[in-house]
């Protein structure tokens, strides 16, 4: 009777476990079930989006770089809500002490010009006195279908502790407009104490994976911003759904490690949340020494 009774109780609690095992399984099942269909909702509605600005591109409305002018409005307290429940949201998806580190290596960088005009924009420091930029921030350039205005560029300085270091142009791309896989530029102030960046040139760009844009937006200071990615364009740069505000061209784009892979180069006109991105390339280190540009490199350094 006594071992009947043991029997009986190891019968049931094997068909309880098998019971609970059943649910929870089904409901793993479904939970699985949702979070597959959530990620794919969010990649239907990023390629919409993606479809839509393109659509808006092919009817004319044309693309413009991202460097800013210094009589744009001071009031920007909606953008800065708006950045600030943006990261709130995306910004766990990298470290916050990384974001920090690498928002330091970025400074604000200024141009004047024989008309008087003083034109602001971003450079990411490699090291050394090395900054990369785009062209259109240190040499001016006509919008991309717009006529040459005759400005030239007179003068180059980064802000560093609050106050303009002069910086002159050590190398560009061939870009002869803004918004072009040759609107890059390498400038050199003396060497300043900032922490230098570390570069992929082969980074993959895939569809929709998520990428931090780090800028001077409005002339206000370096902010961060997140975004996804889009897609390769014809003539090389790739679309980002990641905001391009005035200032932030010559910026960086990071991945998730925190390392540069782009450059924020322009945007749809009219359109600040629909960017451009020009992919690191080793070419652009041609001209920055050796030992630099070899420190520099995800392949040779750690992020």
């Amino acid at each position: 009777m006594l071992l009947s009774r043991r029997l009986t109780l190891v019968a049931l609690v094997t068909v309880v476990a098998v019971i609970f095992f059943m649910c929870g399984a089904f409901y793993a099942g479904r939970l699985d079930a949702h979070a597959t269909a959530s990620y794919d909702a969010r990649l239907d509605a990023l390629r919409a989006e993606l479809a839509q600005a393109m659509a808006r591109d092919a009817q004319g409305r044309g693309v413009t770089g991202t460097a800013g002018f210094e009589h744009a409005p001071n009031d920007r307290s909606a953008l800065i809500a708006e950045i600030k429940d943006q990261l709130r949201h995306e910004m766990g998806l990298l470290p916050v002490s990384l974001l920090r580190e690498r928002r330091s290596s970025f400074v604000e960088l200024h141009a004047y010009d024989d008309a008087g005009e003083k034109s602001y924009g971003t450079a990411g420091y490699l090291g050394h006195g090395y900054f990369v930029t785009v062209k259109h921030a240190v040499v001016t350039l006509p919008e991309s279908g717009a006529a040459a205005s005759g400005r030239r560029t007179t003068s180059i300085k980064v802000v560093y502790q609050g106050k303009e270091i002069p910086a002159r142009l050590i190398d560009a791309g061939t870009a002869r407009r803004e918004v072009d896989p040759g609107d890059w530029a390498i400038i050199r102030t003396r060497p300043l104490d900032l922490p230098p960046l570390t570069v992929d040139a082969a980074f993959a760009y895939e569809f929709a994976e998520p990428i931090f844009r780090l800028g001077n937006d409005y002339s206000k200071g370096i902010v961060a911003s997140t975004g996804y990615v889009g897609q390769r364009t014809d003539a090389g740069l790739v679309t980002a759904l990641t905001d391009g505000h005035p200032g932030v061209s010559g910026g960086g784009v990071l991945d998730q490690r925190g390392v540069l892979v782009g450059i924020p180069i322009g945007r749809m006109q009219g359109d600040y949340r629909f960017s451009f991105i020009l992919p690191i390339r080793q070419e652009m280190l041609r001209k920055v020494p050796a030992a630099v540009a070899a420190a520099s490199l995800a392949s040779n350094a750690a992020p």
